[in-house]
């Protein structure tokens, strides 16, 4: 083979096993992005979470175990807040569908970047 004008006789490439990899960047189940992303779900999100006496957004963190990729509101009625259209006077961005809102409002791109940095990806 030539190859930008070197002639490649032998090639050899070896690789770290992948396990190996992923947990030097952090990636690998309840690695630190994981537990780094699951506190940044939470943090980004409290300001769309319907508030009243601070149960609801409390809950997120008590039931949320942190890396388990699964951020949990516990309370009777989490999921009723969650899934029904409400408005709140004052606080225009708390109600309904808050996760939704937070990633379409600039949240994905926010987690993004902190998986990117905790994992260590290079800026472009």
């Amino acid at each position: 083979y030539i190859v930008m004008g070197f002639k490649i006789k032998d090639a050899r490439v070896e690789m770290r096993p992948i396990a190996e990899i992923l947990r030097k960047r952090g990636l690998e189940p309840s690695g630190k992005v994981q537990r780094a992303v699951d506190q940044e779900v939470l943090r980004l999100c409290e300001q769309y979470v319907p508030h009243d006496s601070g149960d609801l957004v409390r809950s997120g963190t008590i039931h949320t175990k942190i890396g388990s990729g699964r951020v949990v509101y516990r309370t009777p009625y989490a999921r009723r807040w969650y899934y029904r259209p409400a408005h709140f006077k004052g606080a225009p961005k708390r109600g309904n569908y808050w996760f939704e809102r937070m990633k379409r409002e600039g949240g994905r791109n926010k987690l993004l970047k902190v998986a990117a940095q905790v994992a260590g990806a290079k800026e472009k």
